[in-house]
């Protein structure tokens, strides 16, 4: 009976967790939606072109990542093993340096803007959008490196909410920022893609400071010299540790992506304009797994530091179970609503078909992605974070990127050829997944024991 207790008692923190990520992501997934929407209004070609941007600005943020994924581990053991100054030293260290990160990373996107497209094998009908697109919203990128910092050392200590109430504030600014600045309303110039990449930096930029201003109201009030003198070059070192091969994996998937969308570049227009519709909407699909694998990380790395392994097996388990049948039942209502969903965003009829080709193809697709982004969170929370790197190095690229070169250029199925090598990637690294999470032997990764 107690231990049944005590599960039920995870599963309501699980749940205060998740729900707040849950609507957080949402509304952050909403930011790049109505950025489409809207756009679609504009034109395909301004759809294509930030669509392309946005994968190399979300290679970028992967940089951030190093540090962020560390953060959040960190501060979950630390916080399960009642360690309170090692997180006052985990989060500002992490600040630290991602602000120096940012900032370079900011400055180079503004400079390389046209280069670094046209390594992408953008067209010159795209590259004054993307170009225009790059230089804005890749010169406040430090925005975002410092807002996901904040971010993570808030939900390791179980304030998911206050990141989803920033995320509110900034949807609202978006979404008018968007509509005054892409159109010319209220006043202001018609600029286009241009309005939208200065709508959303303005909106990074508001959230920083509103996560600035909780951190310090809620959770850490100040950071006292004497814990950084000397500099606690360990808990930097601990970062990397866990940060560098977290983020490997996350870099591999997002570089992976970044290969083929030029694969798709090779397509043409359409193809491209329909992977960024599909992409866009598909997210919402698997949404609710992203919210179940970040909240229970977050409650495994409190289990783990109270070293309780066996309970974090089990609320692993159960993560697992729920995120599958909810993200596969959402992709059959996307499936079967598609044509609709489709045609209110672009009215080109190759567009429409073969978006919804994708869409039923992603049916099965969704089977595997809610394990894998379990694992790598919850393998990261438990200290095997080396385990999801090599999985998904070697899985994604050769069967996502050698299949969806095969499939779609070599054997000529086009984009919904992609798909099938997607297809196949996400599901053999969920078996590989569920095996490594059933054999246990994450339990012997930790290097934080309560």
């Amino acid at each position: 009976m107690a231990q049944r207790i005590k599960q039920e008692s995870v599963k309501r923190r699980l749940a205060k967790l998740a729900a707040p990520i849950f609507i957080e992501t949402l509304l952050i997934m909403m930011l790049g939606a109505v950025d489409t929407l809207m756009l679609s209004r504009h034109s395909d070609n301004s759809v294509a072109a930030v669509g392309v941007v946005n994968q190399i600005i979300m290679l970028t943020f992967l940089v951030f990542e190093v540090i962020n994924l560390g953060t959040s581990v960190l501060c979950s053991l630390y916080l399960g093993a009642r360690m309170q100054e090692k997180v006052v030293q985990v989060v500002g260290v992490s600040l630290l340096v991602n602000m120096l990160i940012g900032g370079l990373i900011s400055l180079l996107l503004y400079l390389l803007n046209t280069t670094i497209l046209g390594w992408m094998g953008l067209g010159p009908e795209l590259m004054t959008d993307g170009a225009d697109y790059m230089r804005i919203v890749g010169s406040f990128a430090f925005f975002q490196a410092i807002s996901l910092t904040l971010s993570a050392a808030l939900r390791s200590a179980n304030k998911a909410i206050y990141p989803m109430l920033v995320t509110v504030v900034v949807n609202v600014i978006n979404i008018i920022g968007n509509y005054s600045l892409i159109f010319g309303k209220f006043g202001f110039p018609e600029l286009g893609v241009e309005g939208a990449a200065i709508s959303t930096a303005v909106s990074r930029g508001v959230a920083m400071v509103l996560l600035f201003i909780i951190l310090f109201r809620k959770y850490i009030p100040r950071f006292p010299l004497a814990y950084f003198r000397p500099f606690p070059w360990g808990e930097l070192k601990n970062l990397m540790r866990i940060g560098l091969p977290s983020a490997g994996e996350q870099l591999s998937y997002s570089s992976s992506q970044v290969v083929l969308t030029f694969f798709i570049n090779m397509l043409g227009v359409e193809a491209l304009a329909t992977r960024t519709y599909c992409v866009n909407i598909i997210m919402f699909v698997y949404l609710f797994s992203i919210a179940m694998a970040q909240g229970g990380a977050i409650c495994i790395g409190h289990l783990i530091g109270e070293n309780k392994p066996h309970a974090a097996f089990l609320l692993g388990k159960y993560v697992m179970k729920k995120s599958v049948m909810i993200t596969v039942l959402l992709s059959c209502l996307l499936a079967v609503f598609g044509r609709t969903i489709l045609g209110a965003l672009t009215q080109n009829p190759e567009i429409i078909h073969m978006g919804m080709i994708i869409l039923m193809i992603d049916v099965v697709l969704e089977i595997g992605r809610p394990i894998n982004i379990f694992a790598t969170n919850a393998l990261r929370a438990a200290g095997d974070v080396n385990y999801p790197f090599y999985v998904g190095l070697i899985v994604m690229w050769s069967v996502a990127v050698g299949g969806g070169y095969l499939f779609g250029i070599h054997w000529g199925w086009g984009i919904c050829g992609m798909w099938v090598a997607f297809l196949l990637d996400e599901n053999i690294r969920g078996f590989i997944f569920v095996r490594r999470w059933y054999g246990m032997k994450w339990i012997r990764k930790s290097f934080v024991r309560g």
